[in-house]
């Protein structure tokens, strides 16, 4: 059996990969990356009864494998490039071999991947991370599910200016109700509601964009979306909507948010 490990700034998690191809999954916090692998590891190992004899090796990735210098627990453990694992990981579960995967996370990595090849082709610093950074200072609030409940009651034009807000006239494929620029009028009335839907709006919405260029380079019209973003409810309306601007289809593969762990494990089983 074979552990993937990934390592991420605030949340990690691990798959087993079991002989026969059945995949088990779990996810932990913690405040240091040893902490973190050790700790899922043991999780894994506890909650589904496994052996530390069943393990013949641990393979990691993520941002915290750096940390990790030596093998764990006496079983071999090999680090893996994060990208190469999220490409790897992204092709199992979309079951696609040609394919571009936005994985959003912290940040957020673009990976053109296919078989023999995963190819970085860059991304943004824009992700989670910048939601809840921004969140802390605008509406004083870091916790994820908080700044979600307040903004599925937002008002997006409170924060927003609409293409509407500046002209009568139609602009290409733009429909009046499209961003013009984000947090551009932001009203002294806008509550903590609407700045909790703008900021997701323009998370989104940059992450989306930047998608949809890295399709288009390589000529396809969908993107395989990966990683903790890839199940956020609004998320994926603000994504619905940037497809009817431009015709890439986005698509969320089952588990998508352990694709780089499950990248991970399944890499060493393609370097044999």
């Amino acid at each position: 059996m074979i552990i993937g490990i990934d390592i991420g700034s605030t949340t990690t998690k691990a798959v087993s990969i079991e002989e026969g191809g059945k995949i088990r999954k779990i996810k932990t916090k913690a405040m240091d990356a040893v902490t973190s692998a050790t700790g899922a590891f043991g999780k894994m190992l506890v909650e589904n009864n496994f052996k530390i004899g069943d393990i013949s090796r641990i393979m990691i990735t993520g941002a915290g494998a750096s940390m990790i210098k030596n093998d764990l627990f006496g079983i071999p453990t090999q680090r893996v490039d994060e990208m190469q694992a999220i490409g790897i990981g992204g092709m199992f579960l979309s079951g696609k071999e040609d394919i571009v995967i936005t994985n959003i996370g912290t940040g957020t990595a673009i990976i053109y991947a296919k078989k023999g090849s995963i190819t970085h082709m860059g991304g943004s610093g824009v992700g989670g991370g910048t939601i809840l950074g921004l969140a802390k200072k605008l509406i004083s609030t870091s916790d994820f599910n908080g700044i979600m409940e307040l903004a599925e009651h937002g008002i997006l034009n409170q924060v927003d200016l609409n293409m509407e807000d500046i002209t009568d006239m139609e602009m290409s494929f733009l429909n009046r109700e499209t961003t013009a620029s984000n947090f551009g009028k932001m009203l002294d009335t806008a509550r903590n509601e609407d700045i909790a839907l703008g900021l997701l709006n323009l998370v989104f919405q940059v992450i989306g964009m930047v998608s949809v260029f890295a399709a288009k380079s390589k000529g396809t019209d969908r993107v395989i979306v990966t990683g903790n973003g890839s199940h956020n409810p609004i998320g994926k309306k603000i994504l619905d909507a940037i497809t009817v601007m431009y015709s890439v289809h986005f698509e969320y593969p089952a588990e998508a948010e352990y694709t780089t762990a499950i990248g991970a494990g399944l890499s060493y089983t393609q370097t044999l």
